[in-house]
């Protein structure tokens, strides 16, 4: 094997594992929390929104120790912390220690993403780097969908979900060893002037780009914590009790595999049509899950669309980042991430409070409201790629 093939194999692990189960393995397995902990969604939201908030700490961890240590040490803590985290869940005996669980396990999608972007574009010849990107960005959707399987598996042949955490902290654990293996070899960059400032990022050419991140840190983290558990309590014709849940998951993973289309839709569209598409495509997602989620078609529709919105549109987060600050990219990139986590912590907790209180057809159809208005407000004005730093 090649170090290119070693490095995408390593980051196609990581990703499948810190994006997968530890980072979105929360909102699959709503309803056994529910069922265990007399967990209410006001505390689904909480516990969801403290999950969230490890991921944001995560990225602020791992550009530190990136700049001072280079990427294997944050993918590494990484899965160690989500090794650590998801077995936590599985032996949880109560709400807290679940909450710790969930966040220390969701830290890892923080501490691995960024520092992979740095290792390949470091290590890896140019003609290889898009497709050890694509390769290793795949593994989140690979990953969302092999959690829906094992789910699946626990409904059909009959094994405790804490068993299902069990079997991810053990995966886990083996992409922290093959990931040892292969970032070995990655020096930490050298760096002839100071670092970056942020300051600089704070212009208003980017006020859209990080809006744009926001919402969709809002949007998608509402979906990921609350659509599958509203899917299995309405119940859909024909399917076990219980696999509302794993067949959500599933889908969304499978459909998510349309990212690696990303950039040749935003050739044919342009940038602000596409992200108007996508605002659209998260509002379906959101109004189907709660117009049709007693139905196999809202459920493999609603899903399916999250799965193509979540995935395209951290595709253009990356690139629209990367291209009005050039000669910023990295640290660009990652302020985009932290306000889009800053929309992932404040979404669920928020909308857990309004489906305790007006019911959870009002909470997504309220969620949809969002990207619907902000796809009616977009301008191509206000969408520039034009190099600002």
């Amino acid at each position: 094997m090649t170090y290119f093939q070693s490095l995408s194999a390593a980051g196609f692990a990581a990703t499948a594992i810190s994006f997968g189960p530890a980072r979105m393995g929360f909102g699959l397995f709503v309803p056994e929390f529910k069922s265990v902990f007399s967990m209410s969604q006001s505390m689904v939201g909480l516990v969801s929104s403290i999950g969230f908030a490890g991921f944001f700490v995560g990225l602020l961890i791992a550009q530190f120790f990136l700049n001072r240590r280079g990427p294997e040490f944050p993918v590494l803590s990484g899965l160690a912390a989500a090794t650590t985290g998801l077995a936590i869940v599985a032996l949880a005996p109560n709400v807290p220690v679940l909450a710790t669980g969930v966040f220390v396990a969701a830290s890892s999608a923080g501490l691995a993403w960024t520092p992979f972007n740095d290792a390949v574009h470091r290590k890896v010849r140019e003609v290889d780097r898009a497709t050890a990107l694509s390769e290793i960005s795949t593994g989140t959707s690979l990953g969302i969908a092999a959690a829906g399987a094992v789910a699946a598996a626990m409904v059909l042949i009959g094994f405790n979900w804490r068993v299902c955490w069990a079997i991810f902290a053990a995966a886990s654990a083996l992409a922290l060893v093959g990931n040892w293996a292969a970032l070995r070899q990655v020096e930490k960059a050298r760096r002839d002037g100071p670092a970056p400032s942020w300051r600089a990022l704070m212009r208003r050419e980017a006020a859209p780009l990080f809006a744009i991140a926001f919402l969709f840190g809002i949007t998608s983290a509402i979906y990921i914590s609350f659509a599958a558990d509203h899917f299995a309590q309405e119940g859909v014709p024909g399917l076990p009790k219980g696999a509302a849940p794993a067949l959500v998951f599933i889908a969304y993973g499978v459909f998510g595999l349309a990212g690696l289309l990303t950039g040749r839709v935003r050739n044919m569209t342009g940038l602000t049509w596409l992200l108007r598409g996508l605002l659209a495509v998260a509002a379906g997602s959101l109004a189907l899950a709660a117009l049709l989620a007693g139905s196999w078609t809202g459920l493999v529709t609603s899903a399916g669309l999250q799965g193509i919105n979540v995935m395209m549109t951290s595709a253009v987060l990356a690139f629209w980042s990367e291209r009005l600050f050039p000669s910023l990219a990295s640290t660009s990139f990652t302020v985009t991430v932290l306000f889009m986590a800053a929309g992932s912590v404040l979404g669920p907790g928020l909308a857990g409070l309004v489906s305790d209180g007006f019911g959870p057809d009002a909470m997504l159809y309220g969620a949809a409201l969002l990207p619907a208005i902000a796809a009616a407000v977009l301008r191509d004005r206000s969408v520039s790629e034009r190099p600002v730093a």
